[in-house]
């Protein structure tokens, strides 16, 4: 077995069979690191806790609800608003949290009348939202509170509203996959079945695993209409309460998130034999192969062949110019969850990529499986791995990139390593076929940023001028664009026309619009540390 040691985690012996590296030719048995696990004590872990898993990402993203946590009020405070959940009715699930606070003498005398009264004072304040979800944390979970007698309560007392109960504390699992599984299961035992929903269509999934960041729902909804195909409900992004309630009349789950939301579709497959399909809507490939999935399915292939045709005809180009200036780059693929193995493949086949490492902080044995083997022979796979292992892999690795959350994206800053949001996304959405050519813009910006380059100019032995400021500054305000390069799209359609260097990453430039004519040219790094500033033909 290759374990990988961090000198970091020397002391700590257990650590070793958490990170591999692949060798050439190795299979799974060989490379595979131990995961889902308890906490190792001393490692100073990031991952999130049950809890979490279930209020921030599964039960957040639904829109018309009073997401209440029952506990201390920094557990609702560390999952609010830190992934961009966005919905159609003005991001209610964004604007608001609500706790019940939990303080030390509620811990010694209980806090079940408190809840209550909150409750109601929530539903008083907000008198149009008559949904709620309340989240179990630590605090109320050890001293049993009994939660859902009170959503009972307050259900009889107040018939025009709906509560549901995710008893989901913190403890409930190794990680926040544990809360996945817990809310998924209190969904389908408590809601699933108690509304009949409206069917226009001879087509009806349910599009489960699906939080909407940024917008990635509405790519794929629209993909889905075309091909005539009724979305009866979205687990959860921009999903309706009284919607995911009426889950059990698709004829098809169409699961994205195997990670987040495979439970709930393997129970409704039982309970009311509905199949479970798994799609992936990242990359030309994953997303072309996926559509004709559900085509074939529903026997509308040739729907799906229309739409994959014309998507492909209008973003192919501009995907291709970006994955011929970025072949080659490095990447840590650090997002956690699902786009481990989503993205694995699609950006070393689709862009070009080189990745270089794997980690999840929450994933299953079967994540790992699936991305370590969907990766590049020589790749570092790591299962929860803390700040110092982090920092001791880009030290190694020199990644150009990374993709990661904001808390570890934040320290790669720190040692000039430019990262992107694989969260919440910088310029999202990245699904389907322009999202992915959305993604490749965000990779090339972030490694060319001049911004970025500027970073390893060094005040204390560099020779800056004081009196004008960069050479850089000074051109760039002293440029005027012409109208061809006004818009962002056709300023992306110029550099393909105008940039005379082909390989743009070897050569390390700058690209600057000439200040009379507007075509964009490429003025080498090293000059530009030199203060001067030279055409280049």
């Amino acid at each position: 077995m290759p374990y990988h040691q961090f000198k970091c985690s020397e002391c700590i012996p257990e650590r070793l069979q958490h990170a591999v590296d692949k060798g050439p030719g190795e299979q799974l048995t060989d490379a595979l690191p131990l995961g889902y696990l308890n906490t190792i004590p001393g490692t100073i872990s990031e991952r999130g806790c049950a809890y979490c898993g279930a209020k921030h990402v599964i039960g957040t993203p639904m829109k018309d609800v009073i997401h209440i946590s029952h506990g201390p009020v920094g557990c609702t405070y560390d999952t609010w608003q830190t992934k961009r959940y966005i919905s159609d009715d003005g991001n209610f699930q964004l604007k608001y949290t609500f706790a019940s606070d939990m303080k030390e003498a509620h811990i010694v005398f209980g806090a079940e009348k408190m809840l209550k009264k909150n409750i109601i004072e929530a539903f008083k304040a907000f008198p149009h939202i008559k949904r709620m979800t309340i989240y179990q944390t630590c605090a109320s979970a050890l001293i049993g509170d009994d939660i859902n007698a009170i959503a009972d309560e307050v259900m009889e007392e107040m018939p025009d509203v709906k509560v549901f109960v995710c008893n989901s504390p913190g403890f409930a699992g190794p990680s926040q996959s544990g809360g996945h599984h817990k809310i998924n299961l209190a969904w389908l035992s408590q809601m699933v079945g108690t509304v009949e929903p409206e069917i226009y269509s001879k087509y009806v999934v349910n599009y489960v695993g699906e939080y909407n960041i940024q917008g990635d729902q509405e790519i794929m909804k629209d993909y889905l209409h075309r091909m005539g195909i009724q979305i009866l409900s979205t687990f959860t992004g921009n999903g309706r309460f009284d919607d995911l309630r009426g889950m059990h009349k698709a004829q098809l789950n169409v699961l994205e998130c195997a990670r987040s939301a495979e439970y709930i579709c393997d129970e409704l497959r039982v309970r009311y034999g509905i199949p479970r399909m798994d799609i992936d809507g990242f990359g030309f490939e994953a997303i072309s192969d996926s559509l004709l999935k559900i085509g074939y399915f529903f026997g509308i292939e040739d729907k799906a062949r229309e739409i994959i045709a014309e998507e492909t005809a209008r973003w192919k180009p501009e995907l291709d110019w970006y994955a011929a200036r970025l072949k080659g780059l490095k990447v840590c693929l650090w997002p956690g969850g699902s786009k481990l193995w989503h993205w694995a493949h699609s950006i070393h086949k689709e862009m070009g990529l080189e990745v270089v490492s794997v980690y999840t902080k929450f994933g299953h044995q079967g994540d790992m499986e699936k991305g370590i083997s969907r990766c590049e022979p020589g790749a570092l796979a790591i299962d929860d791995p803390n700040e110092l292992e982090g920092l001791e892999a880009m030290y190694e690795l020199k990644p150009d990139i990374i993709f990661t959350g904001k808390r570890p994206g934040e320290v790669a800053k720190k040692i000039r390593v430019p990262y992107l949001n694989a969260h919440g996304y910088h310029n999202g959405p990245y699904k389907g076929y322009e999202g992915w050519v959305r993604f490749a813009r965000d990779i090339y910006n972030a490694v060319y940023s001049p911004i970025h380059k500027l970073s390893f100019l060094d005040i204390s032995k560099d020779e800056i001028p004081t009196d004008k400021g960069f050479e850089t500054q000074q051109l760039l305000s002293d440029t005027k664009l012409s109208d061809e390069v006004k818009s962002s799209t056709e300023l992306r359609q110029c550099t393909s026309k105008y940039d005379p260097i082909p390989d743009l990453r070897e050569k390390n430039p700058y690209l600057f619009p000439h200040p009379e004519t507007g075509e964009l040219r490429t003025i080498p790094i090293e000059q530009l540390r030199k203060n001067k500033v030279v055409e280049v033909e």
